[in-house]
């Protein structure tokens, strides 16, 4: 099995999923650990452009040939854009799940919240 990486510029959730800042917007995606547990992804439901989440909802799913998971905010903001690429390409989130595979972006609400996410240190000892 090859080893899973978790990129050191990133911040974690425990639900799995990685942020990454850019400004004042964060782009969002989950973890190789992630899809890796998933499988092969074949459908991804993602939050509209425009939609205002909370940090912990359920914004959208993840579907795989194993199950269906429910992708969670790690932020509270708005919603900026999504990947239109993943709905004819979804297997994208197993190839390049930091890159292709990222799943939207967030105008966050409070920019001091990302830092409270796990970096990814804490992550992988997380996963222990």
């Amino acid at each position: 099995m090859s080893q899973l990486e978790y990129p050191a510029d990133l911040r974690y959730t425990e639900d799995h999923e990685w942020v990454r800042e850019q400004g004042d917007v964060v782009r969002i995606g989950i973890t190789a650990f992630a899809q890796d547990a998933l499988g092969d992804v074949v459908y991804v439901s993602l939050p509209a452009v425009g939609d205002q989440l909370t940090s912990g909802d359920s914004c959208g799913e993840v579907e795989s040939t194993k199950s269906v998971s429910d992708l969670y905010a790690p932020l509270a903001g708005e919603v900026t854009a999504v990947n239109e690429s993943l709905d004819s390409t979804p297997e994208l989130i197993n190839t390049d799940p930091y890159g292709e595979g990222w799943m939207f972006e967030l105008r966050v609400a409070d920019a001091s919240a990302v830092a409270a996410l796990q970096d990814a240190d804490a992550y992988t000892a997380s996963l222990g």
